[in-house]
C-alpha cells in the first residue's frame, strides 16, 4: 500500500518560501487541479490561502480539492 502520510512540500507564498504537509493523493489532485487551469503551483496555493480565513493551509487545500472534485460529480450525486 502506498505511504499516505502527510508529505511536506515547499512552495512561495506571497515571496515567502514555506512548507505544507499535504497527503500525496490530495497534493496530486491540487497539482492536477494547477495544471488543468494552466496555473503555476505558487499561484494557486495563494489563491486558496487568500481566501481560506482562519483554518490551516494544508486543510484549505483539501477542502479546496474536495469542492473541485465536487463540483465534477452530476447533479444531485
Amino acid at each position: 500500500m502506498t505511504d499516505l502520510r502527510p508529505a511536506k512540500h515547499s512552495v512561495t507564498l506571497h515571496g515567502h518560501r514555506t512548507s505544507i504537509a499535504v497527503e500525496p493523493p490530495f497534493w496530486e489532485a491540487f497539482r492536477a487541479i494547477a495544471a488543468q487551469r494552466e496555473m503555476a503551483l505558487n499561484a494557486l496555493v495563494a489563491e486558496v490561502d487568500d481566501a481560506r480565513g482562519d483554518i490551516g493551509l494544508a486543510t484549505a487545500i483539501r477542502l479546496f480539492v474536495l469542492a473541485d472534485l465536487q463540483a465534477q460529480l452530476p447533479r444531485g450525486a
